[in-house]
């Protein structure tokens, strides 16, 4: 009951097609994979510079050359 099956995607493509036209179904699905890519780019920059910045800062007499 909570699934949703092929005849449900059918519809929703349907709707979608008259909603917004064949021509601009590929602009958006374009749009929405560049958002998607820079949004996991930026994901992994945050998730990098937040690993970096866990490490113990040390006083700068006890750093090492």
């Amino acid at each position: 009951m909570g699934a949703f099956s092929v005849s449900h995607l059918l519809i929703v493509l349907a709707v979608a097609v008259l909603l917004f036209g064949s021509a601009k179904l590929p602009e958006m699905a374009r749009a929405l994979g560049k958002s998607a890519r820079i949004l996991k780019s930026e994901a992994a920059a945050m998730k990098n510079d937040g690993a970096a910045g866990t490490e113990p800062a040390l006083p700068p007499s006890q750093k090492t050359a």
